[in-house]
């Protein structure tokens, strides 16, 4: 059965499990920033996504994302960043309070070092939201439930000149596919959520780790990131 994600015990208890990596990797440097908004949608435990819009430069646009952007030299840390920027695409403002702590440091396409930070915003109705359009072309919100479903749960191996080099995971089933950095950082966020309620969909591996975690992985706690593609 799926605990209840959205209780005082539930939330004490990522906490204290994401508590040492958070102290580590918050005052860090890192060239970027989302934040990992665990909303309640109609009292259904859910996770609030981003369309970015088609409009921006670049290799992200039109992709499915959390909020966030790159650090700013005023930013105080990766905290502020992530709030910051939810502020600004989306007109979410998160007390820091607010804020569970911080999730496995991942990398873009660019080799760029995106840390996620996730954070419980409470009752939640997307529809109500008014995104900035010149960064987001929608809003939307995945259930846990819909997520930790096996059927809604795919993968992708990954070849390099000719030859397996790494597998992720992808997302199926909802208004946009999930899949890249923000597959993987959902993973992240349903292994700490939900212990052992996901599991990758896909048989053991060897080589690089680009993507999920065992139940319980110390990597929760790790500084080092995973890779997306290139």
């Amino acid at each position: 059965m799926q605990p209840d994600c959205l209780s005082a015990e539930g939330e004490r208890r990522c906490r204290r499990l994401l508590a040492g990596a958070t102290a580590r990797l918050r005052a860090r440097p890192a060239a970027a920033a989302v934040l990992v908004p665990l909303c309640s949608v109609r009292g259904v435990p859910a996770l609030l996504y981003t369309l970015r819009s088609s409009r921006l430069s670049g290799s992200h646009k039109g992709d499915v994302s959390f909020p966030g952007g790159r650090c700013d030299p005023t930013d105080q840390d990766v905290v502020h960043t992530a709030l910051r920027e939810t502020h600004e695409e989306l007109g979410l403002s998160v007390p820091k309070e607010h804020v569970w702590g911080i999730l496995q440091p991942v990398h873009d396409r660019q080799k760029v070092k995106v840390v996620p930070v996730l954070a419980g915003v409470g009752p939640l109705d997307p529809r109500s939201l008014r995104p900035n359009p010149e960064e987001v072309d929608e809003v939307f919100a995945l259930p846990l439930a819909h997520l930790l479903q096996a059927q809604n749960q795919g993968y992708t191996h990954f070849c390099r000149r000719g030859r397996f080099s790494y597998t992720l995971p992808v997302f199926l089933h909802g208004p946009h596919r999930v899949w890249g950095l923000t597959a993987i950082i959902t993973e992240f966020t349903l292994q700490l959520l939900a212990p052992g309620a996901y599991q990758p969909p896909w048989p053991a591996r060897s080589g690089p780790q680009a993507g999920g975690l065992a139940p319980g992985s110390p990597l929760l706690q790790s500084a080092g990131p995973a890779p997306v593609p290139d």
